[in-house]
């Protein structure tokens, strides 16, 4: 029952929810360049997305935010669910990095360019650096956050080794980075799976570190720290 609820009820209503709300999105950008409407609207697609899929996430550590500061948030990527669920919960304005192939796609590319959000070229370490640079002006002249999801994929177990770039945009921008953990969305949509199980899941913020005056040379060791916070949240059991 719950295999043939997804496939005929959920997956069509995601597809419709994410064409509609990607056109009222790319209109709006005609309108607003910030795009902190592009944003609003997300967040709404976010929330529809959970509740079509029945999955309800908690969040715990919300209040150790500032409201009106920038930060680099950085969670692990287990589920195509995990962004729906961070935009629904996390109460910033924030941009995603995202591959660079993707902005080669009709609409899809347009809507990200014009959302703002940063295209990353992971072939080359010069144009990754440029886009991490970018990204660390971005926050500094704008006062948006940005999230990254430091694996670099999604990993179907386990918590992957982090790359560095998350770190070091921190550092450039002297502003806190956070990790976020996301416990129990592999349960509900595995990576692979059309499958989308109702259920719960946990969105956990962990203590802003702080980055003001920290030398880029100690990015290593501030990206293992975030490791192994991100890892002992992870240790946290999942919603029943």
């Amino acid at each position: 029952m719950s295999l043939v609820r997804s496939l005929f009820f959920t997956t069509p209503l995601i597809a419709l929810s994410t064409i509609a709300m990607g056109t009222l999105s790319l209109l709006a950008s005609f309108f607003d360049r910030t795009g902190n409407s592009q944003h609003a609207i997300a967040r709404i697609w976010a929330r529809m997305l959970l509740a079509v899929s029945f999955i309800r996430v908690r969040a715990e550590g919300i209040e150790k935010l500032d409201p009106a500061g920038g930060y680099v948030f950085v969670a692990n990527h287990s589920s195509f669910m995990d962004i729906p669920a961070i935009l629904a919960l996390l109460p910033h304005q924030f941009r995603f990095f995202a591959k660079a192939g993707l902005y080669g796609i009709p609409f899809l590319g347009t809507h990200l360019r014009r959302a703002g959000h940063l295209p990353v070229d992971r072939s080359s370490a010069r144009a990754s650096l440029k886009s991490m640079s970018a990204g660390a002006r971005m926050i500094g002249a704008r006062g948006v956050s940005v999230l990254l999801f430091p694996e670099g994929g999604r990993a179907p177990e386990g918590l992957r080794e982090f790359k560095e770039g998350a770190a070091y945009i921190a550092i450039k921008a002297g502003v806190p980075i956070v990790p976020i953990a996301l416990v129990g969305m592999r349960l509900l949509l595995p990576m692979g799976s059309i499958h989308v199980r109702a259920g719960r899941a946990l969105l956990l913020v962990g203590d802003p570190i702080p980055t003001k005056d920290m030398p880029v040379s100690e990015r290593g060791e501030l990206n293992q720290r975030l490791y192994r916070e991100i890892a002992r949240m992870l240790e946290t059991p999942a919603p029943a």
